[in-house]
């Protein structure tokens, strides 16, 4: 029986401007460590970029949201097709831990833990700006791990801006205003 089975697909408030989001992906550790590191996995269920290994690197992440799940999925029309980011690694301890800076501000950390043959994956995001800032990333954040999980399970996502408009709204609820 899966021990973490309670792990919550939604993310969580840990602090007023910090959320975390767990998934636990099948292993090894290797492998889920490829999905955060490699570009060309990467942009398979978040943002492309390559992303040089070491500290202090600087990287943008260029996100194609739209084109995420087969057939494209339909993008709202506040995005716009692409959108690019200017980051840096803050922190870096392969295949285990990987902090970036979120454009101007905040950081995002992603945690890999075995657990057994699965992996579980920490995402903390710090510093949001407000509750708007939750509302998006909360969807977004929990939109893309539904994605890597389908990935990483050999499935088709589901279509990206339908889960993300569903998702925001249940987020709505969720955070307190």
């Amino acid at each position: 029986m899966n021990t973490l089975a309670h792990v919550n697909p939604y993310g969580v408030l840990i602090e007023p401007d910090t959320m975390k989001l767990e998934r636990l992906l099948p292993g090894p550790i290797e492998r889920v460590w490829s999905y955060l590191a490699e570009s060309d996995l990467r942009s398979q269920w978040l943002a492309a970029g390559d992303m040089p290994m070491k500290i202090d690197a600087s990287f943008e992440l260029v996100w194609r949201n739209d084109t995420l799940s087969n057939p494209p999925s339909k993008r709202p029309e506040e995005f716009a097709e692409v959108q690019r980011m200017q980051s840096r690694i803050v922190e870096l301890d392969p295949p285990r831990r990987l902090t970036i800076s979120w454009g101007g501000s905040g950081s995002v950390s992603f945690n890999l833990e075995p657990k057994g043959s699965d992996v579980l994956l920490t995402i903390t995001h710090r510093r949001m700006p407000d509750r708007a800032a939750a509302l998006m990333f909360g969807a977004g954040w929990h939109m893309h791990l539904d994605t890597l999980a389908a990935r990483i399970n050999g499935q088709p996502p589901q279509p990206f801006w339908e889960g993300w408009a569903r998702l925001k709204s249940e987020y709505d609820r969720l955070i307190p205003a």
